[in-house]
């Protein structure tokens, strides 16, 4: 009986250390697959570049789309720098290297501005669509185009009240002339009266004013005060050109106290000065204190905060 309680004993030792051993090499086994694991993950690879923590936590935060082209190059510092630019978007970053590289001078959130903004690019190389489904969201300018057919539905008059020219000449859709209409009664109680000068344009009337200005001035400088035919901002119904009935000309109304209102407080009504001071890099246009385009109340108050134009707008948030 003892003897078999010594062998029972000595089954009982080989089992526990066969589970001993089965549990440390479970961990060592554990321990290994999860180094194997990190040695595969975007992090260790990162690390092994030479960036430290806190960016390879920005990249793979803000930049993991552009993951492959950060890894399959060496480490740049100039990376950090661009991913910490407000307005980033990964799918650019290597674009961002590339103008940078030809544009050192330029500060670095032009350069975030004019690549999402296809403004590194010349006028009207790059063509594209535009998404007339987003309504008052949608863009047209130097690279967005419509087409010739294309016309807004639901234009409204503009009431002679409000507009030069004769009856029907001047039109915006109809929720852009609702949000008008309520601006131009609070610019007037505060003793501006403002007048539209242009308005909605079709494709053939943006041609003709296109075309003179080419022929009598030469493509170069009609570009720079024309749309092209498709190109035009007027061709969506979104746009009154204005000054006001004491500064009729564009000259005196970029200095009027009318203009100035419009600069702050447009934007509650849903308009934006398309085209501002300090921001023909972007939108290839001289400045034009009468151009303003209706995009909602939503984004005209954001672009007002953020002091942006609607080109970089577009490309951050709706694109």
């Amino acid at each position: 009986m003892q003897k078999k309680r010594l062998k029972l004993k000595k089954q009982a030792q080989r089992y526990i250390i066969i589970i001993i051993a089965l549990i440390i090499f479970t961990i060592i086994g554990v321990k290994c697959y999860k180094t194997y694991k990190y040695h595969q993950t975007n992090t260790y690879h990162l690390l092994q570049k030479g960036y430290n923590n806190d960016e390879v936590n920005l990249i793979t935060t803000k930049a993991n789309d552009a993951i492959d082209y950060i890894l399959n190059n060496e480490y740049n510092p100039k990376i950090i720098s661009i991913i910490n630019e407000k307005y980033f978007l990964a799918k650019n970053l290597e674009k961002y290297l590339d103008f940078w590289q030809k544009q050192e001078d330029e500060e670095l959130k032009d350069i975030i501005a004019m690549v999402n903004t296809h403004a590194n690019e010349k006028w009207y190389t790059e063509k594209l669509e535009t998404d007339i489904n987003k309504n008052e969201k949608m863009l047209v300018n130097k690279f967005y185009a419509l087409n010739e057919n294309y016309a807004p539905k639901n234009l409204k008059n503009i009431s002679l009240d409000y507009s030069y020219g004769t009856e029907g000449e001047n039109k915006l859709i109809d929720y852009a002339y609702d949000a008008f209409q309520d601006l131009w009664q609070s610019a007037n109680k505060e003793g501006y009266y403002l007048m539209v000068t242009s308005s909605y344009r079709t494709y053939e009337e943006q041609k003709e004013i296109y075309d003179y200005r080419k022929e009598t001035q030469g493509e170069r400088k009609a570009d720079e005060t024309a749309a092209r035919p498709g190109n035009s901002e007027h061709q969506t119904g979104l746009v009154v050109d204005m000054t006001s009935i004491k500064e009729p000309s564009s000259t005196e109304f970029k200095e009027s106290n009318a203009y100035k209102w419009l600069q702050e407080n447009a934007y509650k009504y849903g308009f934006i000065e398309r085209y501002p001071e300090n921001k023909t890099y972007i939108t290839g246009y001289e400045p034009e204190s009468w151009h303003w385009r209706y995009v909602g109340k939503e984004i005209a108050k954001a672009m007002h905060e953020e002091q942006i134009t609607f080109d970089e707008y577009y490309a951050f948030y709706l694109e």
